[in-house]
């Protein structure tokens, strides 16, 4: 059963949010969604011992991200 709930955002994360749905052509809804399913995967990951990367091919960098 879906359920509803009301979500308080600054300016500026509205902003944010209003900009990847128009970049990835999806919903408030359905970025967030996209967001949470992340931020789950993500989490369970870290908790199993695994380190969350973004890669810079180019620059042969590798910046590790901490979820708190």
């Amino acid at each position: 059963m879906k359920r509803t709930m009301t979500l308080n955002l600054s300016p500026s994360e509205m902003e944010s949010l209003e900009e990847l749905c128009r970049i990835k052509d999806l919903s408030k809804t359905g970025v967030i969604r996209q967001a949470l399913r992340l931020y789950q995967t993500a989490s369970s990951r870290v908790s199993m011992g695994g380190k969350l990367l973004i890669e810079d091919e180019e620059k042969k960098e590798k910046t590790e991200l901490l979820l708190v």
